[in-house]
Formats: structure tokens, C-alpha cells, sequence
């Protein structure tokens, strides 16, 4: 298992200049084809065709440096290698993957490409219905549940040409923050297996960070996408409520689910937001060119400093990011009682402001799911979903915090993922803290 982890350590190295180098240079003046039909150059190593930025590859796409069936074999080798490690995938898509390769390489070399996307391997967390694959939101109750049809993300991704390479493992029903629970066994984080990967997206984080996809959509209903990005070290975005659809993903909560991308950089991220966004003429890639003129941006700075003390090392690192973002100098500073202290260009929230946020989070969840706190999880998502499960009663609400899981262990053949006492954490009003990371 110590070889496995060093050699796991070993392919993480970053190789994308090497790649674009040496690799790529031989490829520079050809087109589709065998390495032999592209003047003998041999085939760059799959490592460093994964190290590629989704940007990157979509470039050697357009200009025929590279094919798509390369890039999904690259990111293909790598999970059958590392999957069995990080445990990021719940289901790989492999044959699909390289048909769906193939017809890019075809329509592409026709003349014909649908734009960055083309070409492009991603992948889904496993909360998104795929039409003929299993869509689990990592419970057991799913584990064999096959939509009949693909929800409205996904249908835009395989219009914009992007390869599927598979269903990403998750936090059970995107109910929580750690992705340790779930049916399939908990996500490790690519750079310390010890450590988590964040939820409730823990496998789109870990994916897109140990490179065994350019992308992947995650969803966000109270950090699952910015968290298990910033445990792995990566991008993620929480559009704006209403920009993309929701439509065919599980639900956690009706009014506050979002679905967003994730990948290795800003510019990418801003692609994949191009294909997945409801406004029209949607064109986040090329707007990245005008900076960051006229934002605002909100620092919550009591989270590292009193709420729960950083490592220094942590402290520094998001200090600097806030004075970099001043010394831009193209944020506007937003004034008035909001503003508890002043950085040049950047507000900072005052605790009190974000405390009340987050009691009218816990308010909106519970009405969504339409049972005070304490009920089952299980129940309120299966219900929610496909109306699998009745009510589960409450017992001695609020005193206990008790719940009656009968309906709902049944239905899991007698297991439930998450006693009643383990649940009571869920259940305590406040969120759930993130010092198992540490």
C-alpha cells in the first residue's frame, strides 16, 4: 500500500510545461491520426496528457494536435490506476467514453466543432440523471436506480460535444460535508489519503485534482462545491440561484440547490459555465479577459482567525489573496455599517451578518425537505425525489431529537448509513465542523 500511495504522490507532480514543450511541439503541424501519420513522433504518456488544463487540451483539439480518444484514454489509464486509491468514481463509463470520443474525433476532423467542450472528457457527480446509467446520489437505496433520462446539465454538456467518462462518488444524498458517507466507501483526498476530500462533491474535488477528468459538475446547496474545491486544491463555482438548471439532479433542497462546475483553473471553470448557463449568449471565457473591474469581494475573515484558528501557514496564504485582490486596485470598496473593517477593494463581513445567513440556511433546508431537523435524511430525500418513502414520524421533538428510521431502515434492507445517535448531528442547528481535515 506504500508503493501504491508513493507512486499515487509520484504522478501528481505537475509535467503540463514539459508536455507543451516537447510533446506537443512534435505534434505542432499534424492532424488526426496514427503517431507514424503525424511524421513518427511517438504518443505523449497519459500523465502528460492528463496534466493539461481543460483549456490546454481544448486548444491542441482545435488546432488537431491531439485527438479526443487520446485524451479519454489518458484519463481513462489513469482511473483504472488510481480510482482504486482515491475511490473517486462510483461508476466508469469506459466503452461509452471512447465511442463518444471516437464521433468527436470524427466530426471534428470533418470540419465540424461544437466549441471548447468538443472533445472533452468530464465527469458527473453521481447525483445528475444519466439516460441508461445508474445515478445513485450514493445511497444504497439508488444503487440500481437508471434514470430514463438525462437532466438538463448533462443533456448540455453532450450538446457542447463533452466525453462522459463517468458518475462521481459522493456524500449519501449530498447530506454533509466530508463524503466519508457513503454506500460506496468513503473519497480520499488526492494529495493525503488520509485526509478528506470535502462534501458533499468529495469526488468531483478528488477527480479533478488527481487528473482523471479535465472537469466535472458538482452541486452546492451550503458549500458542496467550494468546499471539497478547496480541500483538493482546486476551482469550483456556486452560480448565481436560478443561471443553471437543476433540473433531473436529486435534490438536497428545493430553494437553495445550485449546480456548478469544478476544474483546475479559473478559465476553465468559466468554459464549462459557458455550456451549462441558461442566459443566452452566455460568454464567461472571454468576459475573464476584462479582470476583475467593478467586483466586489466579500471576506469572511472570523473562519481562520476566532472560529476555528488556522494553521498559520493558512492564515498567511488567505491574507495575501485578500491583499493582492486590493492591490488590484479594480474592486470597488463597498462602504456603509455593513463593512466592520476596511481592506483596500475588499469587504469584510462582519460575523453577525454571516450568523444570521446561516440560521436562515438551516430555516430553508428544514422547509424544503418539509419535516423539522431531526427527521431521517434518508426519508425527506427519498421522498422528495421519487416519493419512495413515507413520512417517517418524529418522536419527542424537539427534547430527544429522536427518529423513528423504521420505514426508512426497510427500505435499506435493515441498514441505515448513520445510526439515530450518529444523526443527531445533523440535527443540532449548527453546521457541521471541518477539524476532521486537520
Amino acid at each position: 500500500m506504500a508503493t501504491m500511495w508513493q507512486n499515487l504522490r509520484a504522478v501528481m507532480q505537475p509535467t503540463r510545461r514539459e508536455f507543451l514543450q516537447a510533446a506537443v511541439a512534435a505534434y505542432a503541424s499534424t492532424a488526426f491520426g496514427t503517431p507514424a501519420q503525424r511524421g513518427g513522433a511517438s504518443a505523449p504518456a497519459p500523465d502528460d496528457l492528463a496534466a493539461l488544463s481543460l483549456r490546454e487540451a481544448a486548444e491542441l483539439l482545435r488546432g488537431r494536435k491531439v485527438s479526443p480518444v487520446e485524451l479519454t484514454n489518458a484519463c481513462l489509464t489513469r482511473i483504472e490506476r488510481l480510482n482504486p486509491v482515491l475511490n473517486a468514481f462510483i461508476t466508469v463509463t469506459a466503452d461509452q467514453a471512447l465511442v463518444d470520443a471516437r464521433a468527436a474525433e470524427s466530426e471534428i476532423g470533418r470540419g465540424k466543432p461544437r466549441g471548447p467542450l468538443h472533445g472533452i472528457p468530464i465527469a458527473l457527480k453521481d447525483l445528475f440523471d444519466t439516460a441508461g446509467v445508474k445515478t445513485t446520489a450514493g445511497s444504497a437505496v439508488f444503487a440500481d436506480r437508471v434514470p430514463s433520462q438525462d437532466a438538463e446539465v448533462v443533456r448540455r454538456l453532450k450538446q457542447a460535444g463533452a466525453v462522459l467518462v463517468g458518475k462521481l462518488n459522493m456524500h449519501e444524498f449530498a447530506y454533509g460535508d466530508t463524503s466519508a458517507q457513503s454506500h460506496f466507501g468513503p473519497v480520499h483526498n488526492p494529495w493525503d489519503r488520509q485526509r478528506i476530500s470535502g462534501g458533499s462533491s468529495g469526488g468531483s474535488g478528488a477527480a479533478v485534482a488527481a487528473r482523471l477528468c479535465y472537469g466535472a459538475l458538482g452541486s452546492d446547496t451550503g458549500g458542496s462545491i467550494r468546499q471539497p474545491s478547496a480541500y483538493c486544491g482546486i476551482v469550483g463555482l456556486k452560480p448565481t440561484y436560478g443561471l443553471v438548471s437543476t433540473m433531473g439532479v436529486v435534490p438536497l433542497s428545493w430553494s437553495l440547490d445550485h449546480v456548478g462546475p469544478m476544474a483546475r483553473s479559473v478559465a476553465d471553470v468559466a468554459l464549462l459555465l459557458d455550456a451549462l448557463a441558461e442566459r443566452e449568449g452566455a460568454a464567461y471565457g472571454a468576459d475573464l479577459a476584462r479582470g476583475p473591474r467593478g467586483l466586489r469581494v466579500g471576506f469572511v475573515r472570523h473562519f481562520h482567525t476566532t472560529d476555528m484558528v488556522a494553521d498559520p501557514e493558512t492564515t498567511v496564504a488567505l491574507e495575501e489573496v485578500a491583499q493582492r485582490v486590493s492591490d488590484r486596485g479594480g474592486v470597488e470598496q463597498a462602504g456603509g455599517e455593513l463593512v466592520e473593517e476596511r481592506l483596500e477593494g475588499v469587504v469584510v463581513v462582519p460575523v453577525d451578518e454571516y450568523d444570521l445567513g446561516i440560521r436562515v440556511f438551516q430555516l430553508l433546508r428544514s422547509a424544503d425537505s418539509g419535516e423539522p431537523p431531526a427527521e431521517d435524511q434518508h426519508a425527506w430525500a427519498l421522498r422528495a425525489h421519487d416519493g419512495v418513502i413515507p413520512q417517517a414520524p418524529v418522536v419527542d421533538w424537539p427534547g430527544s431529537r429522536r427518529t423513528s428510521a423504521s420505514p426508512v431502515r426497510k427500505a435499506f434492507g435493515g441498514q441505515v448509513i448513520g445510526s439515530t445517535a450518529r444523526l443527531r448531528r445533523f440535527t443540532s442547528g449548527r453546521v457541521s465542523p471541518v477539524k476532521s481535515i486537520r
